[in-house]
């Protein structure tokens, strides 16, 4: 899947939805303990309080997505209906937010160097 960077958002929005958002926000406050797919769904969708529903689903796929991008990790442990994951974060919320700008940039270097190159020049000279 991949990040997915929407510049006409801001802060978090920039790259995931509010209950994305919500659901990265748990499993870090469970340190390394971490938190199971049923635990985050329950926690989101209480937090909306009823405004919003987010399907159990949807919150897999997302937590998935985020380990295929190495935001997450997880364990794999046994239980009462078979195999679960419980996920746990490797990185804070400050090294999420390096890891994306690292790999934003990076693809952007990738695929236009010398404009990329060029516009970070600019924003630095504009700033410094």
């Amino acid at each position: 899947m991949g990040i997915v960077f929407d510049t006409g958002e801001d802060g978090f929005r920039t790259v995931v939805k509010d209950y994305q958002e919500m659901a990265l926000r748990f499993v870090w406050s469970s340190g390394e303990r971490g938190v199971s797919t049923k635990q985050v769904w329950l926690h989101v969708n209480k937090e909306f309080g009823g405004s919003k529903f987010i399907s159990r689903a949807s919150i897999i796929n997302f937590l998935n997505a985020m380990v295929d991008e190495g935001a997450l990790s997880y364990t794999e442990i046994t239980g009462k209906g078979g195999h679960r994951r419980i996920y746990s974060p490797p990185l804070d919320e400050e090294g999420f937010k390096r890891h994306v700008t690292k790999n934003v940039v990076a693809k952007l270097f990738e695929t236009w160097p010398d404009a990329t190159r060029e516009a970070i020049e600019a924003i630095i000279g504009e700033n410094g």
